[in-house]
């Protein structure tokens, strides 16, 4: 059975940053007085390195456009142990601007799959960047005429590979229910996150996340062709004995995220081998996958990810136009991926790939 793409959505916040910009901001919340000539140098350069060009984010008041964009949320450091809004603070941000966010890529997404919320029986949300209760789920039911009595799931905390998670969950309820028709919605508010001090891992994340929303509606495939995208399979490993090697906590002043420099490494040594015996139960080889949407946790990963697989840089081109263009969104970046391959008429079949804690490995056979 299969998982039929009726819809895919996507949506930022109203603003963006250009990562220049970002960077200087960056600066007033990173570097003290004390901060040595050599940090006040790397900063900028962390911020050339992640491979993006611009930013949305809902604390920013306007964009860049011949002027700089500005935003009054994050104040710049008073000393060494300002570390910016509480928590608190920024989860009342996530409350506000995440149901927005939800509504706009949902109905982008059942517009383009000319689905009625009427027709919808099963909800699936996704999202680690915050929490709130009642959730961005039942504002998404309420405003937009679901029924109440769609079956809500959420899925939390997962990382940047959120969504192929709730891809999983809505295939299983489409293969278990002929008449079942499921929204997936994966919001992230990642700027809420923004880290003070200077702590290189923190600084890259800072340097590399954004916000944004994605949703895909769908149903049981029942007579795929060349016209319709079917998500087939999917999978998942952990890497051995990689816990620590990312990580994303909540701390006094946001959700903290660690990232080791030994990932792609880590990356390049496992993903070949795992992702050659996953393909071949689904009667597959690499080399007969014509498309990949892989999710950008940073150009380094996106390295990690050719050098193992034995990518053609053509191959990597959506992921790398993506994150240049949106930042790292976490869970909804691979569905914007997966939209822009679909909207080039991208080969088939297509991987989706992502990573999280754990060290995690998730992947989905679109076909």
């Amino acid at each position: 059975m299969s998982f039929e793409i009726l819809g895919i959505g996507t949506t930022t916040p109203q603003h963006s940053i250009e990562q220049s910009e970002a960077a200087v901001h960056a600066e007033s919340l990173s570097c003290s007085a004390d901060s040595t000539d050599q940090q006040r140098r790397l900063l900028p350069i962390l911020y050339r390195r992640a491979g993006v060009k611009t930013r949305h984010s809902v604390v920013l008041n306007s964009s860049t456009n011949g002027e700089i964009a500005r935003q009054s949320f994050y104040p710049p450091a008073t000393s060494e142990i300002d570390f910016g809004p509480t928590t608190s603070h920024r989860m009342k941000e996530y409350e506000t601007h995440a149901s927005s966010l939800a509504i706009s890529a949902t109905v982008q997404a059942l517009n383009s799959g000319n689905v009625s919320p009427s027709e919808v029986t099963h909800l699936v949300t996704v999202s680690c960047s915050g929490f709130s209760a009642p959730g961005f789920d039942i504002l998404l039911l309420k405003e937009l005429g679901f029924s109440a009595e769609v079956a809500r799931t959420h899925i939390g905390f997962m990382g940047c590979h959120g969504a192929l998670n709730g891809l999983r969950v809505a295939k299983s309820f489409t293969d278990n229910d002929p008449d079942a028709c499921v929204l997936v919605c994966a919001v992230e508010i990642c700027t809420l996150h923004q880290q003070y001090g200077w702590c290189p891992d923190k600084i890259v994340a800072n340097a590399l996340f954004a916000d944004g929303a994605a949703a895909v509606v769908g149903k049981q495939g029942t007579n795929p062709s060349r016209e319709s995208w079917n998500l087939v399979a999917s999978g998942s490993t952990l890497i051995p004995d990689s816990e620590e090697m990312m990580s994303w906590r909540i701390g006094n002043h946001g959700f903290e995220m660690t990232l080791s420099p030994q990932i792609p490494d880590l990356i390049n040594d496992t993903l070949r081998s795992w992702l050659e015996s996953w393909l071949a139960h689904q009667g597959f080889t690499i080399e007969e996958i014509g498309s990949w949407a892989i999710h950008p946790g940073g150009p380094r990963i996106l390295n990690a990810v050719a050098e193992a697989v034995g990518f053609d840089e053509w191959q990597l081109t959506p992921s790398r136009e993506i994150l240049a263009e949106y930042g790292n969104m976490s869970s909804p970046t691979v569905l914007f991926i997966l939209k822009k391959l679909q909207s080039q008429n991208a080969k088939l079949p297509c991987v989706m790939l992502g990573f999280g804690p754990g060290l995690a490995i998730e992947a989905a056979l679109i076909n």
